[in-house]
Parts: structure tokens; C-alpha cells; sequence
């Protein structure tokens, strides 16, 4: 397989723990490469470096990056996966940015309108959701969210291998003549869908839920599910690790945070290693800003594992049914 490229610059600890998670990844035998500029990079010993220059700031407008930093490691890294130099990959930095460089550089899938990210949600004890659009497109239209149905459908069956995934469409009831207008319009579309199998509108208490396995969401919606779970589980955690670790509680706080840690786990953004950018002609995997050297080797193997498993010819096919 084709190298894996790495953003060296892209995210809040960039370039240190990417360069850490790319000697990771190299020991557990994924081939990998950096992009980046080669003097601003700790010790990278034998690892390959793409240079580029110019980086991609948190808080740059990502259109106009895109446009005006053009020797961006974002930019690079898509170009080497546009140019068959690498198979897939991985930055930690900008979303917008990076899902512009994909869709500028690499281009759309044959017949995909619009590309979505689809972000894993962990379960502890069932298996993953999996929720699209979490970001890329805040305004939709019915056919957009139809064809993410399709493409997120295609990707619970690639990554977590269900056979049939259950698509729900999120709206603010159950009934088909519930919610906006755009919510309304896709039901319709999605309903007379008869290559996915689509359970009907889920609400937001639905999403952890075990009647549904992928979320469908304009990025706007889909990203404010998105942060409130991340939101809420930290919050939740904090609160329990608190309650448990209180000189009151603490002979029961050791044992019960003992029974919590695998939970915790399972919870954990690292372990996942990013979100999943669909429609676009190569594997590009976001991984979020604060993203360790675990998360960055566990994006690796998520995108070895897609690359291998072609997932951009899984999704290029339900696109064109």
C-alpha cells in the first residue's frame, strides 16, 4: 500500500505528538510519510517529509486559505493523495480547510453533489453510530441528504461491517410530517429509497438508541448533536470522577472508578482517531484538534483499513444505484 500522509502542522499540539504518532504508526508496520516544514519538525529520524510551508491557522477562513496558502501542509497532503503519491490522509487541523483542500484537490465522486463527514459515536457495549453531516455542508438540500444516506449506509457496512445498517433521518418527531421543510422533502426521498434500509425520522433522544445505527443531518444540525454529546459525556464524567473521588467516598470511588475505566475508554475520541470525510476521490480521515499520538495512529489504521477495504469504490457504487 501507498504511504499514509500525515499534516505535521495541523492541530493544538501539531507538529509534536503527529511526528510521535507517526513513529507509531511506522512500529506497528503502516506506512506512513509527513507534510510539513521540514525545519519547524522535531527529530523525524527516517521519516519522509513532504515540504510545505505555509500552515493553516484554527481560525483561518477555510475557502480563503485554501486560496491563498497554497504551500499549506492541508494542501499538500491532498495534492500528494490527488497525485497518487499516497493512499490516504489524516490531519488534525482546520476541518473546513481540510474537507476544502479534499474537495478542491482530490475532486468529487462521479455523481456525489456534496461531501459530508461522517463522525463515529461510541456506544459503550453496542456497537458505533454513525452521524452525517457533522460539519461540511450547514445549508442542504433534500437530494444532498438523501445521497449521505446513501454513503453513510455504505460506511457502517465497509468500517464496522453491518450488514444492513438502519438509516434514520434526525427531525423533531417521529411522523413523516414532522419537521422543516427540508427534513419533510428527504423523508419523501428517502422512503421510496429501496437500496437503504430506512427506519423513518429518529429524534435527538434516539441517538445513543439501539434502533438506529447511521444519523442523517444537514452539517449544521449534525455538528450541534456533535458537540452537545461532547459537551455532555465530559461533563458527565467530571461530575462522576467528583462524586467518587470525595474523602467521603473514596474506599467506594477506587473500586467503582476501576469498573468505570473501560467505559471511559470506549468514550474516549482517541480511540476512534478522527471522522471520516465521504465523496470525495481519496481516504481523509479529520482528527480532532486536541488529538494525542494515539488518535493519530488509530486514524492510521483506520485509513490503512479503508484504503484496503476500498471504501471510496463502496461509495462511489451506492452513489450511482
Amino acid at each position: 500500500m501507498k504511504p499514509i500522509v500525515l499534516d505535521a502542522m495541523g492541530g493544538d499540539n501539531a507538529p509534536s505528538v503527529v511526528v510521535e504518532g507517526a513513529r507509531e504508526a511506522l512500529s506497528c508496520g503502516i506506512p506512513v510519510e509527513l507534510v510539513g516544514d521540514p525545519d519547524r519538525l522535531p527529530n523525524t529520524d527516517d521519516i519522509r517529509v513532504h515540504p510545505a510551508l505555509q500552515v493553516i491557522e484554527m481560525d483561518d477562513e477555510p475557502g480563503r486559505a485554501i486560496r491563498t496558502k497554497k504551500d499549506s501542509s492541508i494542501v499538500r497532503a491532498a495534492e500528494c493523495v490527488r497525485d497518487g503519491q499516497a493512499s490516504a490522509m489524516v490531519s488534525a487541523g482546520n476541518t473546513g480547510a481540510v474537507a476544502a483542500a479534499a474537495l478542491l484537490r482530490m475532486k468529487r465522486l462521479r455523481g456525489v453533489n456534496r461531501p459530508a463527514i461522517a463522525t463515529t459515536i461510541p456506544v459503550p457495549g453496542r456497537a458505533p453510530k454513525i452521524l452525517l453531516d457533522s460539519g461540511a455542508m450547514a445549508d442542504c438540500q433534500p437530494d444532498w441528504l438523501h445521497q449521505f444516506a446513501r454513503m453513510g449506509s455504505a460506511f457502517a457496512q465497509v468500517r464496522y461491517e453491518v450488514s444492513s445498517p438502519r438509516i434514520g433521518l434526525v427531525s423533531i418527531g417521529e411522523e413523516p410530517e414532522k419537521g422543516n421543510q427540508l427534513v419533510k422533502e428527504t423523508h419523501h426521498l428517502l422512503a421510496d429509497d429501496s437500496t437503504i434500509n430506512f427506519i423513518g425520522n429518529v429524534e435527538g433522544r434516539d441517538v445513543l438508541g439501539d434502533d438506529v445505527d447511521v444519523l442523517v443531518a444537514d452539517g449544521f444540525t449534525g455538528n450541534v448533536i456533535l458537540k452537545t454529546l461532547e459537551g455532555t459525556v465530559q461533563f458527565l464524567v467530571n461530575q462522576i470522577i467528583s462524586a467518587l473521588t470525595a474523602d467521603e467516598a473514596a474506599g467506594v470511588g477506587a473500586e467503582a472508578l476501576g469498573h468505570l475505566a473501560p467505559i471511559a475508554s470506549e468514550l474516549n475520541p482517541d480511540a476512534v482517531g478522527g471522522a471520516m470525510l465521504l465523496g470525495v476521490n481519496g481516504v481523509t480521515i479529520i482528527s480532532h484538534g486536541s488529538a494525542s499520538p494515539t488518535a493519530i495512529l488509530n486514524a492510521c489504521k483506520v485509513a490503512q483499513d479503508m484504503v484496503e477495504r476500498d471504501l471510496v469504490g463502496e461509495l462511489a457504487a451506492a452513489v450511482s444505484l
